[in-house]
Order: C-alpha cells, then structure tokens, then sequence
C-alpha cells in the first residue's frame, strides 16, 4: 500500500507541474488539486492502450466505458518515457491476470523466484523458453501522451516489436536527440514468429519534431513521468493496471 500511496502522490505532482500540447498550464495545476483530493490514500494506475493478439493489427484505445475499447489502427503520440519489462513465469501462461513468479522493471535486478541479476539469470538465455526464445519475456514500457489527453497511457510493447523500437530510436534520435523531443505515429503490421505463428508488430514512425514552445511545455512531463516509473512493483502494476507484466501476443 506504500508503493501504491506513493506513486498516487507522484502522479498528482506531476499533474500539477506538468501541462500537455493540447491544455494549458493553468487548467492542468486545478486538474492536479482535483487529483490529489479525490484519489487520497487511493492507488493512481495508467490507462493501457492493448494489441489484440493473432496478428491484428489495430490497437484498442481506452474510453469512458472500459468494456468498450476504441479500435484504431494507428495513433500519434509524444514518447514521454521508455523502459524495460521483464516477466517469468514457472507454469506457462493460460490467461488472466496472474503475475509472474519473477519480474523486473529495470532488466537490471529480478524480484520475485529466482530473483536476482537479470544478466546471470539462466532463464534469460536462449533456449530456455519455447521454440529457443528465452524463458523471461522481455517487453519495453512506453508512456505515450496524445493530442488532447492530460495523463500519459501505456503501451506494453511485446518481445517481437524490440527490435523494431531500437531502429527506431537509431533513426529518431540524432534528429531530434531523443525520443520525446517529437511526435511519433505508431500503427500494426502481421508477422509470423519462427513457429509458425501470427503475432503482431508495432511500427513506429517520426511525424515531426517538437516545437521550442512545445518542448518547454513537455519537459516537467518527462520528468515525472520518469519518476512515477520508479515507484512501480511488480505487485502494484498486477493489482492496478490488468496485468500489463502479461506476455499477451506470440512473437
């Protein structure tokens, strides 16, 4: 409940300091005052913006009504802050919300059964999982802020889009010298994984750079959305965010 108390505070002052492309600063400073006196004590949780798994290729967007996501195929969105995710589980994984035996934030330290320094870890080696992937699934948390919106959502990028992200901070980065300091369109194309099975990738692609305006707006943002990322637990993701640890799609 600490953690969870913890990130609540985080989260608001984030919100008080920090305004969007489409919002002012102004209507930002009351929506955190909002915040922290209607979610006292309570635990703050990103929306999730999900891939569907079989190879569609577009995403579900989050709404007022949470049994009836928004399906678009692409979206544009200010990358505020990236990590890793890793995720292990003993018994292979049938479905729901269960979190894993063993995970990281950091892909530095594991917590949880083995636990311990992810690189030594024997089940982060290939051939250790099904057909030679390794046993710990390896994903990248993105927190993406989109025209309009007030808080960041997450997109929980699977094993089989890393490779795709990493090109795409080669080709983003020594333009605009890093990720958030631009729009970036994301969109779904189907691929097949070695086993003969349909998954999905995301793609991503460099709409424009910020403006100097926007990028003054933007930075407090990036900060503490950062420092929101650094307060999260394998047990308060599971418990607020619908399992968001969960290797969903094949790939």
């Amino acid at each position: 409940m600490a953690k969870a108390t913890k990130m609540t505070k985080a989260m608001a002052t984030a919100q008080e300091t920090a305004p969007t492309l489409a919002t002012g600063l102004d209507a930002l400073k009351k929506m955190g005052e909002a915040l922290s006196n209607e979610m006292s004590g309570l635990a703050a949780a990103f929306e999730q913006i999900k891939i569907p798994i079989g190879g569609m290729t577009y995403f579900e967007m989050p709404t007022d009504d949470p049994e009836k996501p928004e399906t678009i195929k692409e979206f544009s969105a200010v990358i505020l802050h990236h990590h890793p995710a890793r995720a292990y589980y003993k018994e292979k994984y049938t479905g729901g919300n269960n979190p894993p035996d063993c995970g990281s934030f950091d892909a530095v330290e594991g917590t949880g059964e083995p636990g311990g320094v992810c690189e030594d870890c024997v089940f982060n080696q290939f051939n250790t999982g099904e057909n030679g992937a390794k046993a710990c699934k390896e994903r990248r948390r993105l927190y993406l802020l989109l025209e309009g919106e007030m808080f960041p959502k997450v997109l929980s990028l699977p094993t089989g889009s890393l490779k795709e992200f990493s090109r795409y901070l080669m080709r983003c980065i020594p333009k605009w010298g890093k990720s958030s300091a631009g729009i970036t369109r994301f969109s779904l194309v189907k691929a097949i994984n070695k086993g003969g099975i349909a998954f999905t990738k995301v793609r991503f692609k460099m709409e424009r750079a910020l403006t100097e305006g926007e990028m003054h707006e933007i930075e407090p943002m990036v900060l503490n959305t950062k420092a929101i990322s650094q307060t999260l637990t394998v047990e308060t993701v599971k418990e607020n965010e619908d399992g968001v640890m969960i290797e969903k799609i094949a790939g």
